[in-house]
């Protein structure tokens, strides 16, 4: 192993060996703050018994008074049973808690959202549903997390159709849609049109089972999609998926729907003569080969979406003929990241107090990102925004709200500059009072 390498190794290691410390020394990381005047214990007498009867029953008149007057409005359930968590696997609800609070945390200092980690402990996709139905009063919106496929899609269909507030599993949605705007920027750059682009796909889980919806929802040709699972390209005479398609249907119907060559094989066949690549498979590297990139078409896109490592190294497919690569991390140019999706999303959604999260949104969310790439500049290492870059979540929260106003599913009809106004103030506010704790010594420094 090269001294480059290994050092790029350790980099990625370093995170996972300071992160059992700091947690045990902050006790988790989001806590609940009172955001109303407590001048004295007078006060609680309005926000408490027995002033709050008032608001309960203008409540009972007119439901959508709960938005006023809770924060329904701006809050949101992180939902897992921890089936799926990261790399981790099946690993529980208790285990999955932290991922869980860590995704709250990135939803409020990224999106000034008040999201609250729910863990259950329940594998049965009915019950579960159930479950999430029942505690779905106190959310303006739920956020599916790290549930194993292929109940993850059942459970998102069901809870989109059932609920009449915003449900989205980031892992399918917020994956699919930064992966749709990383496209969409790379293609400007080379100068391809998504319609007539091949596009071969390893990997049939959660995020590329989403991310071939919503290509295909912005004008991507399925036909021209070559899908790879972890024995070989999905094709109509695929017996053992055939067989399982009661179990999993979704897997079935990209048999059905992609692949119009009718390719067999595996990856290598998959790539061969493709523009565009996207692999959301097992970490790397040595999953994807040189010589397969090699025989893409020219000015090919690459995206290895793999944590912590890629399936392949970036400078590996750039060696092999790449024009773009793009990953899932941030120290290598163009990091294809849903936490440059979802903050932004439900704070688009929550504004206008959306009931659902169509595929027209996610696409609005991604052109906004390219238009905010655009900005400041389109180039081979920058298709997609940095999350640093000024701007970014209240674009992509106006872009959201916008289109789901046009699509009817807002209970709200703001203008444009009322959106990205009220979304800017929340966020800016938000980092704020937390850089404000910090300095005052509320939040100490990590040990």
């Amino acid at each position: 192993m090269d001294e480059k390498t290994n050092d790029l190794i350790e980099k990625a290691k370093l995170p996972e060996k300071l992160a059992p410390e700091w947690h045990r020394f902050y006790g988790g990381k989001i806590e609940v703050l009172p955001k109303c005047v407590i001048r004295n214990l007078d006060d609680f007498s309005v926000w408490y018994t027995p002033g709050v009867a008032k608001p309960c029953k203008e409540i009972v008149e007119d439901p959508d008074k709960a938005y006023d007057y809770t924060n329904k409005w701006n809050t949101v359930a992180v939902v897992s049973d921890g089936t799926r968590v990261l790399g981790l696997g099946d690993i529980g609800p208790l285990a999955a808690l932290p991922v869980m609070e860590g995704k709250a945390l990135l939803f409020k200092y990224l999106g000034g959202v008040d999201a609250f980690p729910v863990v259950l402990n329940e594998k049965d996709p009915d019950k579960f549903i159930e479950i999430v139905k029942a505690i779905s009063p106190s959310f303006g919106g739920i956020n599916l997390e790290d549930i194993s496929n292929p109940k993850c899609f059942y459970i998102l269909d069901r809870l989109r159709e059932e609920l009449d507030i915003p449900v989205w599993h980031d892992d399918q949605q917020g994956t699919a849609t930064a992966t749709l705007a990383g496209l969409l920027g790379a293609l400007k750059v080379v100068g391809k049109k998504i319609e007539d682009i091949h596009i071969a796909v390893i990997g049939v889980g959660a995020a590329n089972v989403a991310t071939i919806r919503l290509l295909t929802a912005a004008g991507a040709d399925p036909k021209k999609m070559y899908v790879v699972d972890s024995k070989g390209i999905l094709h109509p005479g695929r017996k053992d998926i055939e067989e399982k398609k009661d179990k999993n249907p979704y897997k079935w119907k990209y048999c059905l729907e992609t692949n119009g060559e009718g390719r067999t094989g595996g990856m290598a066949e998959a790539i061969k003569g493709c523009d565009v690549l996207i692999a959301a498979s097992k970490p790397g590297p040595g999953v994807i080969k040189k010589e397969w990139i090699q025989t893409m078409n020219d000015d090919a896109i690459v995206f290895l979406e793999a944590n912590p490592i890629p399936e392949m190294w970036p400078w590996e497919a750039k060696e092999a003929g790449a024009r773009i690569v793009g990953t899932g991390r941030s120290d290598f140019p163009n990091q294809v990241n849903n936490s440059l999706v979802f903050p932004a999303v439900f704070r688009g959604v929550l504004d206008v107090r959306a009931k659902t999260i169509t595929d027209e949104m996610a696409i609005a969310a991604a052109e906004a990102l390219v238009k905010c790439a655009e900005r400041k500049g389109l180039s081979e290492d920058y298709v997609i925004p940095h999350m640093t870059d000024e701007g970014v979540f209240p674009e992509v929260a106006t872009a959201t709200a916008l289109k789901a106003i046009e699509q009817g599913v807002a209970r709200l009809k703001l203008s444009r500059e009322e959106i990205y106004e009220k979304a800017e103030s929340i966020i800016n506010s938000t980092q704020k009072k937390i850089k404000t704790l910090m300095d005052l010594g509320f939040i100490p420094p990590p040990p």
